[in-house]
């Protein structure tokens, strides 16, 4: 043990002596990064925006095509396109046999707004001009342009806005999306006149409403505060506390660091992606279940001092009836924490093939039998003894009882309510219940290679076994999301409730819930918060009294920080091949943590 201990310490003095060489690297590259993208923005002009089409708004009624016309940068553009929304990406040099582009616009019938990128060596092809002509007489179409002005003559006639840099290069085609979408604002006016209808003081303005995506320096940090992260990053991943993880950071709207480590599983070679989905476990308490009863507060659908038998009928005969929704979500109803519903399943009660009798699928290969939950879980969570009414005990069956109330008030599935009202519309791509109807299973992390109950690997069912067993939709479990899909969302709280131009929420509500809200806790309405108890170094050493966000049981976190400005978010399979403490233990979560919050307080100094 002694030697593993003194390994550890050569192998981390190692990396810091390491670090020192590479960090003041990392940082002078960032720096000049950074000028080169101030030097593209400072040029970057938005034209014919009279009808403020940029930045683009209602995304849930967007579907949205990005189209090369022989682009050399169009997977730079398309990738951060599509960290806003949903990009399908389509090529000119796919049709080059055609004399005209009829079949790429007959290939483009289904989307409503199309992103067309195009620079100054292509500008002139009547081909392409046409083409341009054609679908904007149907279709919304924004046009970026790279290169040289002169070739702005070409679009004279056209309505459309464009998104003019002088710059053709991929630092430009990744920074003219973020134009298009909100996450840079737009400034500048034209300096020179390139046609009659492109006249100099040309251009108009937008405002920031989207993340945006750059470096560190970008938000006043400098990168070598942040190179800890790879360290521990490492110590997870050697000491078997998790095969792989991803960690994002934003810092006043900005997405500073987002990165990947480790495989999806320990005996397989497949890295972890950035883009990859995980199992929320509990992190589906506050980024599901409360929202949608945030809405419905807000809406006056909902009251918190009304008791549960009003909105559940089934609860009026038993010990719920009488408590109130507020005590239900700061975890002071008096419920049990959880019940092993997965211990009561008996020969008879689960098929390996569906049918009739055997509907709601819990993982591959096993099914449970038709009214399982309804007849079974449920009458025993709403009859479950109350025994702590008043003190702090928390419990899964709250998110269980909140998530019925919900569907009774909005009269349709959480799953269905959060996707309409919150994921589609801020462009969350990836966040939703069930992910395997959506997505393939390479893209979702594994959790449990379950050996004892579903006797499978879980790939993109619910590690959680009740919310399993309640066909993968529950209040405290079965959100599965990307990184990038939760800073949206948490960005959007931060922002106290707008985000794309849209307010989700109103100031006012989204501060109630997130603040402390309890006497005996240190809970906020659904969400979990800082810890004033010192000795908890709760969720860590330095998090401000300010700090919100939750854990999840699978090894993730997300936390708010508003005196900082953060949004910090950790995503892991702590419970693959099988549950360990290890991640708690070497506090990782809460150690990556203080490696932000203290690169950020350097930075005010």
């Amino acid at each position: 043990m002694k030697r593993n201990k003194l390994y550890i310490l050569a192998a981390a003095s190692f990396f810091n002596v390491l670090c020192l060489m590479a960090c003041a690297q990392e940082h002078t590259t960032n720096e000049k990064k950074l000028s080169i993208a101030n030097a593209i923005s400072n040029t970057t002009v938005l034209l014919n925006n009279q009808d403020t089409i940029i930045p683009l708004k209602s995304l849930e009624k967007k579907n949205i095509a990005s189209v090369s016309l022989s682009f050399a940068y169009s997977a730079v553009f398309d990738s951060l396109a599509n960290k806003y929304d949903k990009i399908t990406s389509f090529s000119a040099d796919s049709y080059k046999d055609s004399l005209n582009l009829n079949n790429l616009e007959d290939d483009l019938k289904y989307f409503n707004t199309i992103l067309i990128s195009i620079d100054d060596q292509n500008v002139n092809k009547e081909k392409y001009i046409n083409f341009i002509n054609n679908i904007s007489k149907n279709k919304k179409v924004i046009i970026s342009f790279f290169g040289n002005g002169p070739g702005l003559k070409s679009f004279d006639l056209l309505q459309s806005p464009i998104i003019w840099t002088a710059q053709n290069n991929a630092d430009a085609a990744a920074i003219v999306p973020q134009y298009i979408f909100g996450g840079i604002a737009a400034v500048n006016k034209l300096t020179t006149a390139f046609s009659a209808r492109y006249t100099m003081g040309s251009g108009f303005t937008t405002t920031a409403t989207r993340l945006k995506y750059t470096v560190p320096e970008d938000a006043g940090i400098n990168s070598n505060n942040l190179k800890e992260i790879d360290a521990i990053a490492a110590e997870a991943i050697s000491q078997k506390a998790t095969p792989g993880l991803v960690v994002l950071v934003a810092k006043d709207g900005k997405v500073i660091f987002n990165k990947a480590y480790g495989t999806h599983t320990y005996d397989t070679n497949v890295p972890d992606k950035v883009t990859d989905i995980f199992d929320l476990a509990s992190v589906t308490k506050v980024t599901a279940t409360t929202p949608a009863v945030m809405r419905l507060v807000e809406e006056g659908k909902l009251k918190l001092d009304t008791n549960i038998g009003a909105y559940i009928a089934k609860a009026r005969t038993t010990p719920m009836n009488n408590i109130q929704v507020r005590e239900v979500m700061l975890h002071q109803a008096g419920f049990i924490p959880y019940i092993p519903f997965h211990d009561y399943v008996k020969t008879g009660d689960y098929s390996r093939d569906s049918s009739a009798a055997y509907p709601t699928k819990v993982a591959d290969n096993y099914y449970i039998k038709k009214g399982f939950f309804k007849d079974f879980m449920w009458p025993k969570m709403l009859n479950a003894p109350i025994k702590t009414r008043g003190k702090y005990v928390y419990s899964d069956i709250s998110m269980y009882v909140m998530k019925d109330i919900v569907e009774h008030i909005s009269e349709e599935p959480l799953n269905q309510y959060t996707y309409e009202n919150f994921y589609k519309p801020l462009g969350m791509q990836t966040a939703g219940f069930l992910p395997r109807n959506r997505f393939k299973p390479e893209q979702i992390i594994p959790t449990e290679d379950d050996k004892y109950f579903r006797k499978t690997l879980l790939v993109g069912y619910v590690h959680d076994q009740g919310a399993a067993l309640a066909g993968g939709v529950s209040g405290h479990a079965g959100l599965f999301a990307s990184a990038n899909d939760l800073a949206i969302i948490y960005q959007m709280l931060l922002n106290r409730g707008t985000y794309g131009g849209v307010a989700y929420f109103k100031n006012s509500t989204v501060d109630m819930f997130t603040s402390k809200q309890s006497n005996v806790s240190r809970r906020g309405l659904g969400f979990d918060r800082w810890d004033p108890d010192s000795t908890k170094h709760y969720p860590s050493d330095l998090a401000s009294p300010q700090t919100y966000g939750h854990t999840g049981y699978t090894g993730t976190c997300v936390w708010v920080d508003p005196s900082r400005g953060l949004v910090y978010v950790f995503l892991s399979n702590r419970v693959n091949p099988t549950v360990t403490d290890k991640l708690s233990n070497l506090k990782i979560r809460g150690r990556i943590q203080d490696v932000v919050n203290k690169a950020i307080d350097e930075s005010k100094k």
